[in-house]
């Protein structure tokens, strides 16, 4: 089978994704793929999810933070868009997600915006609520563990 003439290919946007969660959380590839397949549609409609085409092709998640690329077509970025923002859960866990950047090429969307997760996280004991309790803190978010989940935290929380 001949190749299209380059006017003739599809052309296509991709996503640099960050995504944050409890540091107890396990996220997969097929689980965050099958999110975003419900959430576009659930948006856009089957002929609007298959129109924007919607494909995740990295994802990376470890210790409550991650990043992901996600390739959509051109014409439906605003799409694309409004069905990442719409991702609110993976594998009954919950996440937010932010995109951080669109780019035309993988290598630009990889070099301009990944790499960039928020920064290290360390372990920490913090006063809570009146008592002594294992913390994760990243920059100015704690996650709090309280015996059973985790609760966020403001660092004015735990003073």
């Amino acid at each position: 089978m001949k190749h299209l003439p380059k006017h003739l290919r599809p052309r296509w946007r991709y996503f640099a994704v960050g995504i944050e969660t409890w540091p107890d959380a396990d996220l997969g590839r097929r689980g965050f793929q099958r999110a975003l397949w419900y959430a576009a549609g659930n948006l856009l409609g089957d002929a609007g999810s298959a129109d924007a085409d919607l494909t995740l092709l990295s994802f990376s998640h470890d210790g409550g933070e991650g990043e992901a690329i996600v390739r959509a077509r051109h014409g439906h970025v605003d799409d694309a868009r409004a069905t990442i923002a719409c991702v609110s859960e993976v594998d009954d866990e919950p996440v937010g997600v932010r995109v951080r950047g669109i780019s035309g090429t993988v290598r630009a969307c990889e070099e301009r915006y990944m790499g960039r997760a928020g920064g290290s996280s360390t372990q920490r004991d913090v006063a809570f609520e009146g008592a002594e309790r294992s913390a994760v803190v990243r920059e100015d978010a704690y996650d709090v563990w309280t015996g059973s989940a985790y609760v966020g935290a403001a660092a004015f929380d735990t003073e």
